[in-house]
């Protein structure tokens, strides 16, 4: 069952890439969760995210804009540093905020439970709300926005959508925000993993799964570069939406967060 949930969820997620500029990390990290800890769901995404990333930008790659890869990516590859070395200190802690039962079943609710769930809220209201989810910044916030977008990659992998929303309003072509935006992704990737080392451990037994995500996501990348100028969705933000708001409800209340 878990090949076949996180086979389709890498596949759309990676598919919706193509015309929102991010949706592979916001879905899928959510999905592994289900069936890791924390730490180990990010840090498999990651390199699921990754792999992907560098997948997609075989296929666009002439498209960069490297002024903007340069002024962009560079603080966001530096602040992806101190996001991963947070998630490293909060998965690290056992403090338990608070305990309590279910029948018979006792959950805790821990500090970085708490955190990476309200991250993964957060991004699911902005998921669900029109005027959030076209809200765009001015060019003067790009460094800043940047710095943001890094950290919370690092932290969550949640750099899409932050990543998308000040890069808006560069007005880049959409074959150039997409390839951009690739470029970017790959150097934050690659940032947050030579840090989750504390995770990677557990790569090697879950070997199997990884492949099988990183094939699918392979799949829904090439099958989104065929259509991607000429479809839109939009009821997709509606459910990646909705499973967001539930699993970081869950999380948070420490019934997702093993």
């Amino acid at each position: 069952m878990i090949y076949v949930v996180i086979s389709i969820t890498a596949l759309a997620a990676s598919f919706i890439t193509f015309f929102s500029g991010f949706g592979l990390g916001t879905l899928l990290m959510p999905v592994f969760a289900l069936f890791f800890d924390l730490p180990t769901a990010i840090a498999l995404t990651a390199i699921v995210h990754l792999l992907n990333n560098i997948f997609k930008l075989g296929l666009v790659h002439q498209h960069v804009n490297y002024k903007v890869l340069f002024q962009f990516g560079v603080p966001a590859l530096l602040a992806s540093f101190a996001g991963a070395w947070m998630l490293q200190k909060i998965s690290g802690s056992s403090l338990i905020v608070h305990s309590y039962h279910l029948g018979d079943t006792e959950f805790h609710i821990t500090w970085h439970g708490l955190i990476i769930g309200c991250v993964i809220l957060f991004f699911s209201i902005v998921e669900l709300n029109k005027k959030l989810s076209e809200m765009s910044f001015g060019s003067k916030f790009l460094i800043p926005g940047a710095i943001l977008t890094g950290f919370v990659g690092g932290l969550s992998g949640h750099q899409g959508a932050l990543r998308s929303a000040f890069l808006l309003r560069l007005k880049l072509d959409k074959a150039v925000f997409i390839a951009t935006g690739v470029a970017i992704a790959c150097m934050v990737d690659l940032a947050r993993l030579s840090v989750y080392s504390f995770s990677l451990k557990d790569v090697s037994s879950n070997a199997a799964i990884l492949i099988t995500a990183v094939l699918s996501a392979f799949l829904g990348a090439f099958i989104g570069n065929k259509v991607f100028q000429k479809t839109s969705i939009v009821f997709v933000k509606w459910i990646i939406g909705i499973f967001m708001f539930v699993v970081s409800l869950l999380i948070i209340a420490g019934i997702i967060n093993k």
